[in-house]
């Protein structure tokens, strides 16, 4: 991490070229198209909304949402983002190396190109993902 919060290269190549993801109930996302920008509470409370790499999303899902099965995944491309994004430390849980995009600004529903449901695995809980974009939950309408 560059002192300014830029992600080095091979952090960015994380994000499986430019997709990250926010988490979501569907009467959130509703509420983002109607007036067009996604204002989670913690753009107030912290200054920024919390996004995630897709290989890191169920950290927070499983911290913030554990059991709820009505979770939203919001796919966002981050060339679309209009907000400073910086990269930055979880909580102190999460692995010691790993850091979180925070996007210090609203969510503009023209960044999110996809929505899925973030389904629980037998366990109840929210499983990881894999790098891979095509083992990635399939979208539902928008």
């Amino acid at each position: 991490m560059t002192a300014d919060n830029v992600a080095p290269a091979a952090e960015t190549e994380n994000v499986n070229g430019r997709m990250l993801v926010h988490l979501c109930t569907p009467a959130e996302w509703e509420q983002a198209q109607r007036i067009g920008e996604r204002v989670a509470p913690s753009l107030e409370s912290e200054g920024f909304l919390h996004l995630s790499a897709p290989h890191q999303v169920h950290l927070p899902a499983n911290r913030l949402f554990a059991g709820r099965d009505d979770m939203l995944l919001l796919w966002i491309d981050v060339t679309r983002l209009t907000a400073p994004l910086r990269w930055e430390p979880g909580v102190p849980d999460d692995p010691g190396s790993m850091r979180f995009p925070h996007l210090y600004g609203p969510l503009p529903v023209t960044a999110v190109v996809r929505t899925s449901y973030y389904a629980l695995d037998e366990k109840g809980t929210f499983p990881a993902l894999t790098a891979d974009p095509d083992q990635w939950p399939a979208s539902r309408s928008a």
